[in-house]
């Protein structure tokens, strides 16, 4: 019989692995969907920002800020929308950007983000609600402004989900195409090879967890959808959203579209990274196809 005992002992070893694995699985899921909220504090005094709480269909309120636009602006607004675990705050360099150049701007935590409730992060699948409850704020409050929605990350991710939305143009920055590869990217950056095992349970855990499919989770499937422009970036040796995803959103984009590839740039702020080919490519994107023909107040 002590032939039996070497599978005995190999078997109880899998078991035990298996049982490790789909446990430290389970805690790591519940890590990635855990609520980001912080305190934020007051906006800029530099600047005159005024702050709104929004109602959303994702079931947060939904904290915003929100700049006019200067008095010799153009009758344009632009919606900021932040990556995974950031908040308004960490799009306040944008806001001072597009300000300048003429535009008011609205900036939102998502929810379970910032000062915005709620109880799971959900790779946009919640987030495209405050996405919408965003633009019906600055259709609301300038009526007869253009808008254009710029969105990092889950915000880009966000405003696809969203898609077609009531705007003018959208700007998508280092966007996922799919939550399959947004998990896979991610895992194997810190697991390598055995990321194909980890992967699965991840993505197993959005429909336990959240009551999610992963199907739901793909924005590149709203773009075929989106008839405005749209401007597409990313860094080239991103292994977040890597190169060739970057150029699958695009190719899937109906025109008019724009693709602007920052070189040596990883998953990072683009407009950290370059401010000045950020400003050519999101500006220049936004002269053309926003602000165009606009009388000038």
């Amino acid at each position: 019989m002590r032939w039996r005992k070497p599978s005995h002992w190999f078997l109880a070893a899998t078991l035990c692995f298996v049982a490790i694995t789909a446990a430290v699985a389970w805690r790591t899921g519940g890590d990635l969907v855990a609520p980001a909220n912080q305190n934020i504090g007051p906006p800029p005094c530099d600047l005159p920002f005024e702050s709104f709480t929004l109602p959303s269909d994702s079931g947060s309120a939904i904290a915003t800020w929100y700049l006019p636009k200067a008095p010799e602006g153009v009758a344009a607004t632009v919606v900021l929308l932040h990556p995974l675990r950031g908040s308004r705050r960490s799009m306040l360099e944008r806001a001072t950007l597009f300000h300048r150049a003429g535009y008011a701007v609205v900036l939102i935590d998502l929810q379970a983000h910032g000062e915005s409730p709620g109880q799971y992060l959900t790779a946009g699948f919640l987030e495209r609600k405050d996405v919408e409850a965003a633009v019906t704020f600055a259709r609301e409050i300038d009526p007869g402004h253009r808008i254009a929605v710029v969105g990092r990350s889950l915000g880009g991710a966000a405003a696809l989900l969203a898609s077609p939305l009531p705007i003018d143009a959208l700007v998508l920055e280092s966007v996922y195409p799919t939550i399959e590869e947004a998990v896979s990217n991610r895992l194997r950056i810190r697991l390598g090879a055995l990321s194909a095992l980890a992967s699965p349970l991840l993505l197993w855990q959005f429909r336990l967890r959240l009551g999610i499919a992963p199907a739901q989770l793909r924005p590149i499937e709203r773009l075929a959808l989106i008839d405005h422009p749209v401007l597409i970036m990313g860094g080239d040796i991103d292994r977040h959203t890597t190169l060739p995803e970057t150029l699958r959103l695009f190719d899937a984009a109906r025109d008019p579209k724009t693709l602007a590839i920052f070189p040596g740039a990883v998953h990072i702020d683009l407009l950290a990274f370059d401010p000045t080919r950020y400003e050519r490519e999101v500006l220049g994107f936004l002269e053309r196809n926003l602000v165009a023909g606009l009388r000038i107040d």
